[in-house]
């Protein structure tokens, strides 16, 4: 990662700088950025590429950044701001091991801060994860660039092979190609599921784009002063193409002229074959409305999941973890064993479970509670469907075998907050918690508020203004007796309905 040396003034206060809220996944940054107190890692060897290879694609869109770090004995310290900017799990630049050595210290203890960062020095950073929550950006000066086939990483020194690619020989050959083809340029790749059986001469464009582009972000690097936006990375709609358009793809519909234009050029300069299939939505019924997808949209924001066979599934989000349930519902099958029932309900499951994950953006700790099966061929079967469900899942995940309480933990890797917290809020009414308090609940507070205060209400006679449905409860007597309060009280009291105020509202006068 290059670096460009700047003035240090001991005098100057330290430098802070937040990362701008238009800079998320996908955009270059330059930050100033006080330390933070999370622990320095030594930066990657091949070996541990190879470990977090499999996690390597999944991060393909982040943005490049530039931050200037005031440095630390040992540690970076993170100052108050929920939406700053916080140091990935990658660490500083990397730094080859001879120079550990030169500062009499062995490659397992690792170079203090100190010796990688000096305060005013400009590093060159990435967003690798949106800001989530009250948590800021994660950032990392390891830079991955995503391309068609390829992730090229300039400051790691491996060649890798996505999982996903199977075959040993293909494998080979997708390595040799990289060696072959890479003409000296520094870092390493990860080559992507997309590029099994592609030819020789797509990797070379791949190869010699990413290198340009690599050079490109030096150059501006250079240019310019932290914090400073160096490059961004293709928007929703190009990615999308990028990663995901093949010939199996009928047509490409737009409703904007302007993105017409933009997709047009883009598709006709990374896959021309297919540049007839992206057309214009010119109908006055909006296109959303015209392939169905708020219908789509709304049903992926409810809880509840029915499934084909009549079973349904429940999905909760918590900070913790996403709980999802299964049930049988209307299934009753057509064997008379209930065994097969529960089996047959859980396999189909798996596909809708796999694909509301998918659609809804779930991510971190996923919980599923299948329906108990009593034999291990049977949960063995379920497990099976799972692990070949979610491997064409392009975010990496990972999942574990039941457990004794019957349950099934999948974790997948997050980026990006889920469908349902960027299309909605915390409930207004409720506080976020999803339930509000019964008549009864209510009835028995507006008691005791009665009671505390009939010593403060002058004349004879005590008002109660509720909602209509309190109004009801109270007026039952099913569960506080009225006339026992006019007792009490020595006072009458008169219920009074009002449909503006909510349910858990009321007014005693």
């Amino acid at each position: 990662t290059p670096v460009t040396p700047a003035p240090i003034s001991e005098l100057a206060p330290p430098v802070t700088a937040l990362i701008p809220p238009e800079v998320t996944e996908g955009g270059v940054v330059t930050e100033a950025s006080p330390p933070t107190r999370e622990p320095l890692e030594k930066p990657k060897s091949a070996e541990q590429a190879k470990e977090d290879e499999k996690f390597q694609e999944g991060n393909e869109g982040p943005s490049s950044a530039r931050m200037t770090d005031r440095s630390d004995n040992h540690h970076f310290a993170h100052r108050s701001s929920s939406r700053r900017g916080r140091r990935g799990r990658s660490g500083p630049p990397p730094v080859k091991q001879e120079e550990h050595r030169t500062n009499g210290y062995s490659p397992k203890a690792g170079p203090t801060i100190s010796e990688l960062l000096r305060e005013g020095q400009e590093i060159l950073v990435q967003v690798s994860k949106e800001p989530l929550g009250k948590k800021g950006a994660r950032i990392t000066s390891h830079i991955a660039l995503p391309g068609r086939y390829l992730v090229y990483m300039p400051t790691v020194d491996h060649v890798g092979v996505s999982r996903k690619i199977a075959s040993d020989e293909e494998r080979s050959r997708l390595k040799r190609i990289i060696h072959e083809h890479r003409n000296g340029l520094p870092g390493g790749f990860i080559v992507r599921t997309a590029a099994e059986g592609r030819s020789e001469d797509e990797f070379v464009q791949d190869i010699r784009f990413l290198g340009n582009l690599w050079s490109d972000i030096r150059t501006k690097s250079e240019k310019k002063s932290a914090p400073a936006l160096i490059h961004r990375d293709l928007n929703l709609v190009q990615r999308l193409l990028r990663d995901q358009l093949s010939p199996d793809y009928r047509a490409i519909r737009l409703d904007n002229e302007a993105e017409f234009a933009t997709v047009l050029d883009f598709v006709n300069k990374f896959q021309p074959a297919l540049v007839n299939r992206v057309k214009l939505h010119l109908k006055d019924t909006p296109i959303f409305e015209e392939y169905g997808l708020n219908l789509e949209i709304e049903k992926a924001l409810r809880s509840k999941v029915w499934l084909k066979s009549g079973g349904y599934i429940v999905i909760n989000q918590t900070e913790a973890l996403v709980a999802i349930d299964v049930n049988t519902g209307k299934f009753v099958g057509k064997s008379n064993r209930l065994e097969d029932t529960i089996v047959r309900t859980n396999v189909d499951a798996v596909h809708e479970i796999v694909r509301q994950i998918r659609l809804r953006n779930l991510g971190g700790i996923i919980v599923v509670d299948f329906i108990d099966m009593e034999e291990k061929k049977n949960r063995q079967r379920v497990m099976a469907a799972l692990e070949e469900a979610i491997r064409a899942d392009r975010s990496p995940s990972k999942t574990l075998q039941f457990n004794d309480f019957g349950l099934v933990a999948i974790t997948r890797k997050r980026t990006q907050p889920s469908l349902e917290r960027i299309l909605c809020r915390p409930c207004t009414y409720c506080n976020g918690t999803g339930w509000a308090k019964s008549p009864e609940t209510i009835c028995y507070e507006i008691q005791q508020e009665i009671r505390k205060m009939m010593h403060l209400v002058e004349g004879k006679e005590i008002t109660v203004r509720v909602n209509p449905e309190i109004a009801k409860a109270l007026k039952s007597g099913e569960f506080v007796s009225l006339n026992d309060l006019e007792d009490w009280t020595k006072k009458d009291i008169v219920v009074k309905s009002d449909p503006l105020l909510q349910e858990e509202h009321f007014d005693i006068f």
